[in-house]
């Protein structure tokens, strides 16, 4: 057997009345509905609505407070993630849960060694490691460490990994948040086949165009609670959008706004390189305006703004506001930038984004410590700050003392949001700023981002939703191999023109 085919046997599942507290937090209000074998399910529902809570009931990395989980007819408490694998569940986590020191295929048999005799087949284990990466599309040496891959490919070691399980009830929380087109076809026929394998499949994503193209039937969550379940065919996306929030869901994107004239590009950039992944690119965007970035994953689009934030060597022009940038080759380091009126949100929210440990105080004023701690800390001041951080950007929690871990991933994501601007930058650079957040926290970013380019800011977008960028800038600059080769205004804005662009099949201009 390879390590891509499946065992035998079918996972039937039932949920009756689930019931779990988090202490005296309740997030899941009993929540009933079954699951049959060979089918994909597309589960919906905001940030927080139980979703992943209840998913990770199902696969044991939680457990029951009330309620019955059946398997097959026969109720089960599962006691770790272990008790689940042995009957064909595996889960497949949003955020990454990998060993960066490890090789791809220690990872992808971590806890599931192969054995000759009393030592590892490390042979066995890389060949069995290369089928399953050459089902989800991923052309690497098993032996690579996994600390040197990009998060593209971290998200299809993850894949790997259930598959190689041999899984019979997949769970898949958010899989192609950092995929290629190309590659989330690719992930899309390897649905199929595993349907056709009579593999259950449940397929949790914010992007409705996917789970109305890969899904059988939706199921929609909110707030804890089980509302509603209908064929795929019989649903449309609008009518899922608001089943999700439980209201009418207006327009995503707020209109688009004309660009003040200005004498001088809040920033400028000219012939800037990063050596290994962006050559001579120039570019400026003006107060008030939304620049958006697209291009494949490996573009280079945000080592580009890693480069100009002094994360990776460097060499260009640089303006702010007319002014040279004192050192050159962009800035020494983030906070240097930030000083000078540059931040940047990292697309790894709770690797590069976030402390996710930390106290929701303590990560909004971090890069904004002069501000609070002359001479010494003020706390009052930085609850002070976080109140009104939480009021202005809509930031959902039952406490200001809490940690970040404990919020959801949208409200996350505003968090990180506030956090960026607190040093109060006259340029900002928002790095997949909805990757994994729900379409209801979506339309509140996007208008917040309108928001602050009504006041002045320049901002620029970095994003992998082609859909996401034509609704939202004014302007998109076009990334391929390192190199910028568009700039399309609003009126070129198509995903046609952006897709031809970032693949090269388009007549290069820039505007």
């Amino acid at each position: 057997m390879t390590a891509v085919e499946t065992s035998k046997g079918s996972v039937a599942v039932e949920f009756d009345g689930v019931v779990k507290a988090f202490g005296p937090v309740q997030v899941l209000h009993g929540v009933s509905f079954a699951l049959a074998p060979g089918r994909v399910y597309g589960l919906l529902g905001e940030n927080g609505a139980g979703k992943s809570t209840l998913m990770k009931i199902l696969s044991g990395y939680e457990s029951l407070t009330g309620g019955t989980l059946r398997i097959n007819g026969q109720p089960q408490q599962f006691t770790s993630s272990r008790d689940a694998e042995a009957l064909g569940i595996v889960l497949i986590h949003q955020e990454f849960n990998l060993a960066d020191d490890l090789s791809v295929a220690q990872n992808i048999f971590l806890g599931h060694e192969k054995k000759k005799g009393f030592l590892l087949d490390d042979a066995a284990m890389e060949r069995d490691a290369a089928a399953a990466l050459a089902a989800v599309g991923l052309a690497i040496d098993p032996r690579t460490k996994v600390r040197r891959l990009i998060v593209a490919e971290k998200q299809l070691v993850e894949i790997a990994k259930a598959i190689a399980r041999r899984a019979r009830l997949l769970v898949m929380d958010e899989p192609t948040a950092t995929l290629t087109p190309g590659e989330t076809e690719r992930l899309f026929k390897l649905i199929a086949q595993l349907r056709a394998d009579d593999v259950t499949i449940v397929y949790i994503s914010h992007k409705l165009d996917e789970v109305e193209q890969v899904s059988d039937e939706v199921i929609v969550m909110r707030d804890g609670r089980f509302v509603a379940r209908a064929p795929t065919p019989e649903v449309s996306r609008q009518q899922m959008a608001n089943l999700m929030v439980g209201r009418e869901l207006a327009d995503l994107y707020p209109p688009r706004d004309l660009v003040v004239a200005a004498d001088k590009p809040a920033l400028r950039v000219r012939n800037f390189s990063v050596p290994g992944w962006a050559q001579d690119a120039s570019f400026e965007v003006r107060p008030g305006e939304i620049l958006g970035f697209a291009g494949l994953v490996g573009a280079g689009r945000t080592e580009l703004f890693e480069g100009l934030l002094g994360l990776r060597p460097a060499s260009g022009t640089v303006e702010m506001r007319g002014e040279p940038v004192p050192h050159g080759k962009g800035w020494r380091n983030p906070r240097d930038a930030a000083r000078h009126g540059l931040t940047y949100l990292s697309e790894d929210r709770k690797g590069k984004g976030l402390h996710v440990h930390f106290g929701l105080r303590q990560n909004l004023t971090l890069m904004a410590l002069e501000r609070y701690a002359q001479p010494w800390l003020k706390p009052d001041a930085e609850r002070d700050a976080l109140a009104e951080a939480v009021k202005d950007y809509g930031i959902r929690t039952g406490s200001l003392d809490v940690r970040a871990s404990s919020l959801s991933g949208g409200n996350q994501q505003k968090l990180a949001l506030a956090k960026v601007l607190q040093p109060q930058p006259k340029v900002v650079v928002l790095d997949e700023p909805t990757r994994g957040v729900d379409v209801g926290a979506k339309r509140d970013i996007y208008f917040l981002i309108q928001r602050l380019a009504r006041e002045g800011l320049a901002v620029i977008v970095v994003s992998s939703e082609l859909m996401e960028l034509i609704g939202l800038c004014h302007r998109v600059a076009v990334m391929r191999a390192g190199r910028l080769v568009a700039t399309l205004d609003a009126t070129h804005l198509t995903e046609e023109e952006l897709i031809a662009h970032a693949t090269g099949t388009a007549d290069t201009h820039v505007t």
